[in-house]
């Protein structure tokens, strides 16, 4: 279904799961905690961090939307699991050269 289709509330259970177990802990999770503990006004932050956190998956929705009619999953698949490990392997060899 596209943007003007029906909800598939699995679908959307499952996105929610994901990204709300990725964010836990997350430097967007602490910045959003020390920035609410330093302003003292947690709604602006939190209003602030939840306009910036839904813009992202707004476009990141679209974008998979596109990619996925132009490009087959598997190869998605590929390019986003070949694209973690390369920036894995930069974050662990810039960490190890501290």
């Amino acid at each position: 279904m596209g943007w003007a289709g029906g909800v598939d509330w699995r679908l959307f259970l499952t996105a929610f799961g994901i990204v709300f177990l990725a964010e836990l802990g997350d430097k967007t999770q602490l910045s959003v905690l020390l920035l609410s503990a330093q302003s003292g006004s947690p709604l602006a932050v939190f209003l602030g961090a939840a306009a910036a956190l839904v813009l992202d998956a707004a476009a990141g929705a679209a974008a998979g939307g596109l990619l996925g009619r132009a490009v087959p999953g598997r190869l998605l698949q590929l390019g986003a699991g070949t694209a973690f490990l390369i920036l894995g392997g930069w974050l662990v060899a810039t960490g190890l050269g501290r």
